[in-house]
């Protein structure tokens, strides 16, 4: 329920009532109201109120439990699974390209163990550089 919620929240940052209607600049009243259930915020209280908690106005109508609003960097949401497999990518790159220059003949039998035109090098290499770019991709991707 959006009452129990704003309490709670308000509650857990350690604000009172008068300090919360400052930040959003509603009076203690309005706060108090909204806390009993005997009024509801506008949307654009509702909007201030989930900007001061940064938790989406889902999380604040929804009354399930709050989490943190996802930051946004330039227009795109960070994607977790993006970053890690670029930096799998970076660094399976990286260790390979160390492999081929201390050992060179395993590298050799690599290039040998193909049975594709393209030699093992290649194949390895491209697979590396492909998971670089599917996390890219997965990082821009718009939500």
């Amino acid at each position: 329920m959006l009452s129990e919620t704003i309490y709670r929240l308000r509650r857990k940052q350690g604000l009172s009532q008068e300090q919360l209607g400052e930040k959003i600049g509603v009076s203690r009243q309005a706060i108090s109201k909204w806390e009993g259930g005997q009024s509801t915020p506008e949307l654009d209280k509702l909007k201030a109120l989930s900007e001061c908690f940064q938790i989406s106005l889902d999380e604040l109508t929804g009354g399930g439990e709050p989490q943190p609003a996802r930051k946004e960097d330039g227009g795109f949401q960070v994607n977790r699974l993006g970053v890690g497999l670029c930096l799998l990518g970076a660094a399976c790159l990286l260790l390979f390209g160390i492999f081929m220059v201390a050992q060179p003949a395993a590298a050799e039998q690599v290039n040998q163990s193909s049975m594709i035109t393209l030699n093992g090098s290649g194949i390895l290499i491209g697979l590396f550089a492909a998971c670089m770019v599917a996390g890219v991709i997965l990082i821009f991707k718009k939500k």
